[in-house]
């Protein structure tokens, strides 16, 4: 290929991106927008750590990519940069959906190093996280992210529990938890157990989905960081814009642009057409998806294949192949399917079937090959 650089090709050494890496997921932008009232309410709640005192515990709710793991992120390298009398913890629920493993976060995140893989008891663990925060007269706060995960495993109660109480067992221990949900279906405060609503009274900080002219802007943000100058079209980035709308989620506007951008690579092009975010809106669509399967674990998704390949069964037939699979019991079987639910990966629909009652029907939310792909 003759290098033209007059032309609309691209020579082999040359890119699009400016920057790939503002097209991250993870990706925390140097200017965050249309989040200040958002951003003012969680400085508000903790404002009364920074005097040294135990600040409000919170609640942010709102549908997944509307920015509130990157308000929550901001805020801790802010409050980091300021003082070193508070320590910021954000723990991953999808990863760490056990109150034990929330834990073990929290004691690397204290200590700098894991807690041994073994033999040391959840008492233990905690002890020792609240006598460090005595000892060097800190607060905590703890981000509890995608808080959801925590629910779908029954494990919410205990850890709230245990954070919220944690002063009286540890006179001194000063916590604050921020628990964010992305799951508009699951009401945190009613899904807790009574015990722990009596304590936990969160201030709440709703994130909605984001309006199409703040998407653009915000799109518009990142093409100018992330891509050479005249790489996208205002024309395009608009119809990106419009793609990311009709998903509401700003994450797979963001991929789409990474996408979008590779394929015009592929083709050697200097600038992004509208065929290359056509093609990348098929991968860019099922980032949710993507995103949910890597959390589950091997029995989850075992059966997650028998419901695609067996869409709309009764949940008393699906059981039956699942349990030759796997050799679970029933009840196991029922909090998986809730959970494959809760997640929107599954439809559970109560029907009434002839001659036995109301029974549960299990079909996939998404496209079936679009599922399996995923699973392989």
């Amino acid at each position: 290929m003759a290098d033209d650089p007059e032309g609309g090709m691209l020579s082999w050494d040359e890119s699009v991106f400016r920057n790939e890496h503002v097209f991250e997921i993870d990706y925390v932008p140097e200017t965050f927008k249309h989040r200040e009232s958002q951003t003012e309410s969680l400085t508000y709640a903790l404002r009364p750590a920074v005097r040294g005192s135990r600040p409000l515990n919170v609640m942010v709710r709102g549908p997944p990519g509307t920015g509130k793991t990157t308000s929550i992120q901001k805020l801790f390298d802010e409050i980091g940069a300021q003082t070193s009398e508070i320590r910021t913890i954000r723990v991953n629920c999808q990863v760490n959906a056990t109150r034990y493993s929330v834990f073990s976060r929290l004691f690397e995140g204290t200590f700098d190093y894991e807690p041994p893989s073994s033999g040391i008891s959840f008492k233990k663990l905690f002890g020792q996280i609240a006598e460090k925060l005595v000892e060097e007269d800190k607060v905590l706060v703890v981000a509890l992210d995608d808080v959801n995960y925590l629910f779908y495993e029954n494990e919410a109660s205990d850890t709230l529990y245990s954070l919220l109480r944690a002063h009286e067992e540890h006179p001194g221990a000063k916590i604050g938890v921020i628990v964010v949900s992305s799951d508009p279906s699951l009401d945190v405060i009613d899904e807790l157990d009574s015990r722990v609503q009596s304590v936990f009274r969160p201030e709440d900080v709703y994130f909605p989905v984001y309006d199409g002219p703040e998407i653009v802007d915000i799109l518009d943000e990142r093409v100018r960081r992330g891509f050479n100058d005249g790489v996208i079209s205002r024309e395009t980035l608009e119809y990106v814009a419009e793609l990311t709308a009709d998903s509401g989620d700003l994450r797979v506007g963001i991929d789409l642009l990474r996408r979008a951008g590779l394929n015009a690579e592929m083709r050697a092009s200097r600038t992004v057409e509208r065929q290359d975010v056509e093609e990348a809106y098929e991968k860019s669509k099922y980032i949710n998806l993507s995103r949910s399967l890597s959390g589950l674990a091997d029995t989850e998704r075992t059966l997650l294949e028998v419901i695609a390949h067996r869409d709309g069964d009764q949940a008393g037939d699906v059981y039956e192949t699942f349990h030759e699979r796997t050799d679970l019991g029933y009840t196991r079987y029922s909090e998986i399917v809730n959970k494959l639910d809760q997640l929107g990966l599954i439809d559970a629909e109560y029907a009434e079937v002839d001659g036995r009652g109301r029974s549960r029907s299990l079909s996939l939310s998404y496209e079936r090959d679009a599922v399996l792909d995923r699973l392989e």
